[in-house]
């Protein structure tokens, strides 16, 4: 099913630039049931938007489906950045960095908040 193109969303080749490193992180149960790209471009959407998860557009996955990836896409990894945050640098949606640590509560943006609060 195709859904209607989003202000957020990025073109399929800038995604086909982070599709591997957004597949590696996926554990191997079973087949996808949505398409990748439209789970990115849903997180996309969530970032850019400040909506809540349950106010996804219905055009994108379940947001139930979004958040478990988004989830997986953030795990803190050490002092590295995050998957998700390797993405968005590497596809073009640096400006979206700032929203992630807003929404996770980690970062530089996040601690100075914490910190003055």
């Amino acid at each position: 099913m195709s859904r209607p193109e989003l202000p957020s969303d990025i073109s399929r080749e800038d995604f086909e630039r982070v599709r591997p490193m957004l597949e590696a992180a996926r554990r191997k149960t079973r087949p996808r049931k949505h398409d990748l790209y439209d789970v990115f471009c849903a997180v996309l959407y969530f970032l850019d938007s400040g909506t809540a998860w349950r106010s996804l557009p219905p055009a994108f996955p379940p947001w139930r489906t979004v958040h478990e990836y988004f989830t997986q896409w953030t795990l803190a990894r050490g002092d590295q950045a995050g998957l998700l945050e390797r993405a968005l640098t590497q596809a073009g949606k640096a400006a979206l960095i700032a929203s992630l640590h807003k929404r996770t509560g980690h970062g530089a943006d996040a601690e100075g908040a914490a910190a003055a609060g």
